[in-house]
């Protein structure tokens, strides 16, 4: 139960606040100090929801006890009572944090109703605090599922190159085979720009059919298209202020691609079935396994729009370029699956990971992370060789 703090010398006062305000807040617990002394001693050793202090008392006084709280507890909540009010005392104890100054004698409604509002404005303060760490806890788990784990060579100059790019506004066109960790260079280049406080919008244009491509980059009007059932905001759109993401954009349609070059180029976009024009405020971020200069010659990709997306191009080389990493990469693995299944971390020893920098690994880091989760479930206490040997088939 929240408790309320009732600082008053004169025993009838502080008697007619508790009976009148615990009638009224049947939910908190009060606690009742003589003086301003006791008062901080109670501050001291617990939280309050709301402190009722009056100002002229001995010992300590109540601008002195208001002064001592907010600096041990800087989101104390005070609301302040006094016989010998003036515009000067107010206004002192309101630059001092209080939330509230009351005079004597004391008008019960327009007490009740300070109390009451002081006490929403604790409620909404705490449930923001939580909802702040929240968010930080949600971050540090996003980040550390997009950290970039490494100290080889080909690692280095991509970090030298992500920390260059990532204060600009500059377009990156990212580069290199399936499940070499592309999407962890457009994360980290996202997370040092200044558009890190907004969104961070991904797109896999291989997984979307291309007759919805343009529906899920732009939106939709309602009616535009049989299913098309209400107005639907695009990607772009959700990605205002923050970076959009364009993962495989080899694969998209050249209808789509003519679609995007105009946004790229006139920072608008418009629904499908729509005239009207948005105007986006995005950074864009491509990545691609295609080699694009065979698809332009190909016809198959605009020449145009890939100038306007390669401004920087950042080739991820293939785990096979990188062995160096390994061991990193495993120690990363293991700790992030022993946290999402619930089980002790597991070790592997210095064999099996010479065993697995042996392997050829066609499916990069994406492959590897699989093998490190099946070995941790099928392997010894500590993973060994022989595990590798019976557990992983190439």
């Amino acid at each position: 139960m929240q408790k309320i703090l009732i600082v008053e010398d004169e025993k009838a006062i502080s008697g007619v606040l508790h009976s009148i305000l615990s009638d009224e807040l049947t939910e908190y617990e009060f606690v009742i100090a003589e003086d301003g002394l006791e008062g901080i001693k109670h501050i001291e050793k617990e939280d309050f929801a709301l402190v009722i202090s009056d100002i002229k008392m001995p010992k300590l006084s109540g601008t002195e006890l208001l002064k001592q709280s907010m600096a041990l507890k800087p989101e104390s909540t005070f609301i302040m009572i006094s016989g010998h009010a003036d515009i000067d005392s107010a206004v002192s104890c309101l630059k001092d944090g209080a939330y509230d100054f009351i005079s004597k004698p004391i008008d019960i409604n327009r007490l009740i109703t300070s109390v009451k509002n002081a006490l929403v404005k604790e409620t909404l303060k705490k449930e923001n605090k939580n909802l702040q760490n929240e968010n930080k806890t949600l971050k540090k788990k996003v980040n550390k599922k997009y950290q970039m784990i490494g100290e080889s060579e080909p690692l280095k100059k991509i970090q030298e190159m992500i920390e260059k790019v990532a204060v600009s506004d500059a377009r990156v066109l990212i580069t290199g085979p399936n499940g070499a960790g592309k999407e962890l260079v457009a994360h980290a280049i996202h997370n040092l720009s200044e558009r890190s406080r907004g969104p961070m919008v991904e797109v896999n244009c291989a997984a979307i059919p291309s007759e919805l491509i343009e529906s899920e980059l732009f939106g939709h009007v309602k009616g535009s298209f049989t299913g098309a059932i209400k107005d639907k905001q695009g990607k772009f759109e959700q990605a205002n202020n923050g970076t959009i993401f364009l993962d495989e954009i080899g694969d998209m349609s050249l209808i789509a691609q003519a679609k995007v070059l105009r946004a790229l180029q006139e920072s608008k976009v418009s629904p499908v079935g729509s005239d009207k024009e948005i105007k986006v405020d995005v950074r864009v971020l491509a990545a691609t396994n295609k080699n694009m200069a065979k698809e332009i010659e190909a016809g198959r990709f605009r020449e145009d729009l890939y100038h306007r997306l390669s401004v920087i191009e950042i080739y991820v080389p293939p785990l096979d370029e990188r062995k160096a990493d390994i061991k990193l990469l495993v120690d990363h693995f293991s700790g992030l699956i022993s946290d999402e299944h619930g089980t002790a971390l597991k070790k592997f020893d210095d064999s099996a990971i010479k065993a697995l920098e042996a392997l050829s690994w066609t499916g990069n880091i994406r492959e590897l992370r699989n093998v490190v989760e099946r070995l941790i479930i099928l392997g010894g206490a500590t993973v060994s060789q022989e595990d590798v040997a019976s557990f992983v088939r190439k």
